[in-house]
């Protein structure tokens, strides 16, 4: 048996999913505006496993979500996942936020645009046909209305960063499925197994998550 902990911290949901040859056994999460993913994951993590009876040694790959995304919670989801690599000696699978989002959504028709709130009307953005086959690469970009006109096909938004684009892009050919405001681990079981059968892995010491822009500190005007 293939036993693979997922994690994803990219956004505001800290989550944690455990599988099966692929198959979800367990998912644990929360969406937090304050960002809990220092408090919760490890917790998670532990629950996850002692609940459905499974033991450290008995997982055979840790898989994380790379980002693009917030810098402190790919900052925490990575190194836990490294931490783990390292003490376990199992290999680790990095997974496409963007395309974990994708994932949630199934439709027949169109393309389907993930959308990861970056700042202001900045958001982390890459595009998928209806297979989740990437068409074109991540990009931090600014919404504005013409964004996405060179496009002529429905276009399925998915993402918190979708919602507030919403009054900009108002085309009746874009769909909104507010339903979907982030990646979860749970999208990740399937992916992360078939990389591990194709041994599509990375240097636990030398994983960085992909932040895609630099981090910037605030200074508080108070």
């Amino acid at each position: 048996m293939t036993y693979i902990l997922n994690i994803e911290t990219a956004t505001r949901n800290c989550s944690v999913a455990l599988s099966q040859n692929g198959n979800v056994i367990a998912c644990k999460e929360i969406a937090e505006a304050g960002y809990s993913h220092a408090e919760k994951l490890h917790v998670f993590i532990d629950e996850i496993l002692k609940e459905n009876k499974i033991a450290f040694k008995d997982l055979s790959a840790i898989a994380v979500s790379q980002g693009p995304g917030s810098y402190t919670g790919l900052r925490i989801g990575v190194s836990a996942a490294k931490g783990l690599c390292y003490s376990l000696d199992i290999p680790l699978i990095a997974i496409d936020t963007l395309e974990v989002l994708t994932r949630k959504l199934t439709v027949e028709s169109g393309i389907i645009i993930p959308m990861i709130d970056a700042r202001r009307m900045e958001c982390y953005t890459a595009i998928f046909d209806t297979k989740y086959e990437k068409k074109r690469e991540v990009k931090a970009e600014i919404i504005d209305e013409n964004s996405f006109s060179e496009i002529t096909e429905i276009i399925h938004f998915v993402g918190d960063g979708a919602t507030k684009c919403k009054d900009v892009l108002t085309n009746i050919r874009f769909v909104y499925h507010d339903e979907i405001e982030f990646p979860s681990a749970n999208e990740m079981c399937k992916m992360a197994y078939d990389k591990y059968k194709k041994n599509d892995t990375v240097d636990v010491a030398y994983f960085e998550p992909f932040y895609l822009k630099d981090f910037m500190m605030t200074v508080s005007s108070k």
